[in-house]
């Protein structure tokens, strides 16, 4: 029996159907290496004795297979497990992951489904956040100098920590927006990533800055201002404060130039200035403006055309981000004169919250299977309500073509039987050479750029496999029906 999964529809149906594949060590490491034991069924068993709504029948499960794979497999699962390796960036329709297993073990792929099916967060969450760096690296590209550029690693920060339902999720979510961004308040991903995937060096970082309970524990915004400045001021030291806890306008209007003195006299820092109530574009404005008047800008010129840099402030939005919001804050910014690279983004629940397994409509779906007798079949699902939910038949692989990963039919007696999958699971572990994490951030900013943003993967051999199966199906449909 063979199984795989794939989306099945590009990011809130963009007019791009790119992805980026990541999450599957996650997976491999902390659930599919658990060996099971002899408690683990006595567990199971009693589990399943109390699940059924009849307290005379048990639930069926089974028990046979899983005793069996704890008595002749070590306790783990037999099954072979192929993914995409990570960091790969393709487009919908492409298997992520191909599930295989042969005889009698075929019956428990269904029970790894479901887990392996939770691999559509990740890489959604990494997707939005390529999107979102999309949106970044256009407005940078039309409004900030080329000595800037740097700069926007970091103009993506992730503030979804507390919006998540657990720590887990915020660890698997968070590490995937750092496939493409620096910037994160989401320690549990941060510290994962650097000393788990990226052998100690770092992946992350952060500034000091204040929230709204820290401004309002101070007797004035002015002495919680004056704090941060003499605590993380001077030195190129970056600081933040949230600019809204009472007054916004005079904050900005009289508070940030009453600073300036200070500020100064502490030497060279980087102060960014957070709203975070009111209209976000407009928000972002009026913290540039009041900036710009009381620090002033230096003007560099992009493609010919002058904009405004600040001097020693930014501005930074994290109220209801999601990437319409990015587009418009970026429009106006520079509408207004002003360079992108002024300007940075957080982003909480939008970025780890607000997405679902129909954003990208992921599913995993049985393709083959062969019988006790012998038997072998190309299996498909093709409902006439839902032509999108289509699934691809037969054994499949994939390969480059052009450099763009494309689902072709498995043959007998191929020489590259896996492609492009990597396997990570054999019956049991096998040696994975994981890359370390900035090995797959180089890796999904390259293939990002050279993959065409729409494209069919799906090769003209596979599709003759559809075409056949289809007329074959047709061919039998009564038959196929009949009681």
């Amino acid at each position: 029996m063979v199984a795989y999964g794939e989306f099945r529809q590009s990011f809130d149906k963009f007019d791009d159907d790119r992805f980026v594949f990541w999450g599957s060590r996650y997976f491999v490491e902390q659930y599919l290496s658990h060996q099971w034991t002899q408690e683990d069924l006595d567990c199971a068993e009693k589990f399943y004795a109390s699940h059924s709504p009849n307290p005379e029948h048990s639930f069926p499960w089974p028990k046979d297979l899983f005793t069996k794979m704890v008595k002749e497999n070590n306790g783990y699962f037999p099954v072979k497990l192929q993914c995409l390796p990570e960091g790969t960036c393709a487009n919908i329709h492409v298997p992520v992951y191909i599930i295989t297993a042969e005889g009698e073990w075929s019956r428990l792929v269904t029970f790894l489904e479901t887990l392996l099916t939770h691999i559509w967060y990740p890489c959604t969450v990494a997707t939005l956040s390529r999107f979102a760096r999309d949106v970044i690296e256009d407005a940078f590209e039309k409004s900030v100098a080329e000595e800037d550029k740097w700069k926007a690693d970091s103009r993506l920060h992730d503030f979804g920590f507390r919006g998540c339902t657990c720590v887990e999720q915020s660890l698997i979510g968070g590490t995937a927006h750092l496939l493409n961004f620096v910037g994160s308040d989401t320690m549990s991903a941060a510290y994962y990533a650097q000393f788990h995937l990226n052998n100690g060096k770092a992946v992350a970082s952060s500034i000091p800055a204040t929230e709204h309970s820290v401004m309002t524990a101070w007797p004035t915004e002015a002495d919680a201002i004056r704090h941060m400045i003499n605590k993380y001021g001077g030195d190129g030291g970056v600081f933040g404060t949230v600019m809204d806890s009472y007054d916004y306008t005079y904050a900005l209007d009289k508070i940030v130039p009453a600073m300036m003195k200070q500020k100064e006299a502490k030497g060279k820092s980087l102060w960014v200035l957070r709203p975070d109530s009111g209209d976000p574009t407009d928000a972002i404005i009026q913290a540039l403006e009041a900036a710009d008047k009381a620090a002033g800008h230096t003007v560099k010129e992009v493609n010919g055309v002058p904009f405004k840099v600040l001097n020693g402030i930014n501005a930074l939005q994290g109220d209801g981000i999601g990437l319409s919001e990015m587009k418009k804050i970026s429009a106006a910014v520079i509408a207004h004169g002003y360079s992108a690279c002024n300007v940075a983004y957080g982003m909480g629940s939008g970025l780890l919250q607000k997405v679902n397994r129909d954003t990208m409509s992921f599913a995993t779906k049985l393709c083959y299977i062969e019988y006790a007798d012998g038997t072998k079949r190309n299996v498909m699902k093709k409902p006439k309500t839902a032509s999108g939910k289509s699934s691809l038949p037969g054994c499949l692989k994939v390969s480059r073509v052009n450099g763009v990963p494309t689902v072709f039919p498995l043959k007998e007696g191929d020489e590259d039987p896996d492609g492009m999958m990597q396997t990570v699971w054999n019956n049991g572990p096998v040696d994975v050479k994981w890359e370390d994490f900035d090995s797959l951030r180089a890796r999904v900013k390259r293939e990002w750029a050279a993959l065409p943003k729409k494209n069919d993967p799906v090769s003209a051999e596979l599709k003759e496999v559809i075409v056949q199966w289809i007329k074959e199906f047709d061919e039998g449909y009564q038959e196929k029906l009949a009681l």
